[in-house]
């Protein structure tokens, strides 16, 4: 079950700059920043209530590096906090949404996370997160 909007991800090409920018938005500094060597990036968080915005800088050969070089900077993703990741894939599989992976990864933030396909929900990368131990 989706219980809330968990983050939203924000392409950027330079995590320095965007901290700087984001942190005079918000009237906060990003309470955490954090590689994820399997996607090729690093990612900064901030805490706005319930919900936490994500930036992230890709390596050359990420997909948020592809992602900017086809559309720019901007919004990537919207992230779902889900109660049981692995009920939730088999669930929206059945549903006719595609994964973009079988099992669960180990993401940022301390969440098991899984992506499902933009072409399966028009045009939008979801990505469903767990916190890891619960």
């Amino acid at each position: 079950m989706v219980r809330k909007v968990e983050h939203i991800g924000i392409a950027v090409k330079d995590l320095s700059n965007a901290n700087e920018l984001f942190s005079k938005l918000f009237g906060k500094a990003s309470y955490k920043e954090e590689m994820v060597e399997s996607e090729g990036v690093i990612t900064s968080f901030f805490q706005l209530g319930e919900t936490k915005i994500e930036l992230l800088e890709g390596n050359e050969d990420s997909a948020i590096a592809k992602f900017i070089e086809k559309r720019g900077e901007g919004i990537h993703h919207i992230a779902f906090d889900v109660e049981d990741i692995h009920a939730e894939m088999i669930r929206l599989e059945g549903e006719g949404f595609q994964l973009l992976n079988k099992e669960p990864k180990k993401g940022a933030d301390n969440k098991l996370i899984c992506f499902l396909h933009p072409k399966s929900a028009n045009g939008v990368l979801v990505e469903l997160c767990q916190e890891i131990g619960e």
